[in-house]
């Protein structure tokens, strides 16, 4: 019986790091799309290529920051999803 569950908890164990690896890997991968995705909304704020109002800045930044709070309580258990417009 003693072997048995020891099994149970080492397949446990490395059923738990290879979740641990799964998860690491991804998120490096995902949070650094995300970041190279904000670089590239920069891009958007030369003023020489592009025409926008303080308001569409006001409103994008708000729905990123809106994002940001909806994606961090995910990981708190708590779920929304909603598409951006900006018209």
């Amino acid at each position: 019986m003693s072997l048995d569950n020891n099994k149970v908890k080492e397949k446990f164990s490395k059923n738990k790091d290879a979740n641990r690896e799964r998860f690491v890997r991804i998120v490096e991968r995902r949070v650094n799309v995300i970041l190279n995705n904000i670089d590239n909304l920069g891009k958007c704020s030369n003023k020489k290529n592009y025409e926008y109002s303080e308001a569409d800045v006001k409103r994008i930044f708000n729905e990123i920051d809106k994002k940001c709070k909806e994606v961090k309580a995910m990981f708190s258990g708590k779920t929304k999803n909603k598409e951006f417009r900006l018209t």
